[in-house]
């Protein structure tokens, strides 16, 4: 992620380049963990707590290699880009300022992950709204900035379609946050938003 908004801010598309190659390596990293869960239901059956690590381990892999899919797909945006993108158009979406909090909330959830802290998780499902509004309000900024500037059609396309998967990225952390949960405290958050902010 840190690469890919690099990549994004300096149009460096060897860097792009790399992120795209690195995609490869977590598909790699992905199927590995998979079948190590495997083999660890086959050979101890693990049960209680022993059984919800295992679980949470299987959807947080997911998680992260849709991550890996997500920044992937960015990086191929800066590899077809014609030009620099342009400076006022990344303000005035916050493109930057969402790429800051998505990184920072994917670290903070793995870090709650590796600490099994609960607390820090639950944090994550507030800090995702940040994302979805900046999201809502993209449509309105990027088609108001194609209108004043026809000759930047496609950045501004570019742009949009990058804040769409950011916000999934935010996404993909709430869903680790709540397998965190669902290991550590026992407690099934999906489809219950009202109790992700529980203490």
């Amino acid at each position: 992620m840190k690469k890919t908004q690099e990549a994004l801010v300096t149009l460096d598309k060897d860097l792009a380049r790399e992120v795209i190659a690195n995609e490869k390596r977590v598909n790699g990293f992905e199927l590995k963990i998979d079948r190590d869960c495997e083999n660890i239901f086959a050979l101890f059956n693990p049960v209680a707590v022993d059984l919800r690590f295992v679980l949470s381990v299987l959807k947080t892999n997911n998680n992260l290699e849709r991550t890996g899919d997500i920044a992937e797909g960015i990086a191929k945006f800066i590899v077809n880009a014609g030009r620099s993108f342009d400076e006022k158009l990344l303000s005035q979406t916050e493109t930057l300022t969402m790429f800051e909090e998505a990184t920072d909330m994917l670290q903070d959830v793995l870090t709650a992950f590796t600490n099994e802290d609960t607390k820090l998780a639950r944090r994550i499902f507030h800090r995702d709204e940040m994302l979805d509004e900046i999201n809502i309000k993209a449509n309105a900024v990027v088609a108001d900035y194609i209108r004043k500037n026809p000759d930047n059609l496609e950045q501004g396309l570019y742009i949009l379609s990058t804040i769409r998967k950011l916000e999934r990225i935010g996404d993909q952390c709430k869903n680790i946050a709540e397998e965190i949960i669902f290991y550590v405290e026992a407690k099934v958050l999906k489809h219950h938003p009202g109790k992700q902010k529980e203490d």
